[in-house]
């Protein structure tokens, strides 16, 4: 499950984990995403009104997943996109799954389109998703800023994979595609 901590938490995480991980650079084909969405910032998130983590509650809870005909893969996927602006503005973020093509959206859900493009991607550390993954991005941010991503961020689309190393939220590791100009 994914959670955002109090910043105080995120920044110690941040503190213990900004190490010198150059993430790596690869070109990824256009795909679609079905699910869930809710629009948010990093500054709601870091308050008591956050919405991710009652965002992967419900789809857990709602059995998005297995409503979702013409899946591509068994991986769930988190999507970041529709930036106002870069990572202080607002965001659409959608949890879902990959489908074949964009033939059938079931009614409540929609679809996104992940460019193609060039992405930075990094990998989590191993540990409790509601960790790891918030730790994960803060590290993205200090690399962001020390201009070491491999490339400007493009603030289309980002997402995080939860594959078969996922399957235990206490002992997660994901991947986070940043995507680049």
């Amino acid at each position: 499950m994914h959670l955002h901590l109090p910043i105080a938490i995120l920044l110690l995480i941040s503190a213990a984990t900004t190490g010198d991980a150059v993430p790596k650079k690869v070109h990824q084909e256009a795909f679609f995403v079905v699910g869930i969405e809710v629009r948010t910032s990093n500054a709601k998130e870091m308050t008591a009104e956050g919405v991710i983590g009652k965002q992967w509650q419900k789809f857990f809870q709602d059995g998005v997943a297995q409503k979702v005909p013409n899946k591509a893969d068994s991986n769930v996927y988190a999507v970041y996109s529709d930036y106002a602006s870069d990572r202080n503005g607002e965001y659409s973020f959608l949890i879902g799954v990959k489908v074949r093509d964009k033939s059938v959206v079931p009614s409540g859900m929609v679809l996104k389109t992940i460019p193609a493009g060039n992405y930075a991607v990094l990998t989590s550390e191993k540990g409790p998703a509601a960790e790891v993954v918030p730790a994960a991005w803060q590290q993205i941010w200090a690399l962001e800023e020390k201009a070491q991503l491999g490339g400007s961020r493009a603030y289309k689309a980002d997402f995080e994979v939860y594959d078969q190393r996922a399957a235990d939220a206490q002992n997660s590791q994901i991947d986070i595609y940043v995507g680049l100009k």
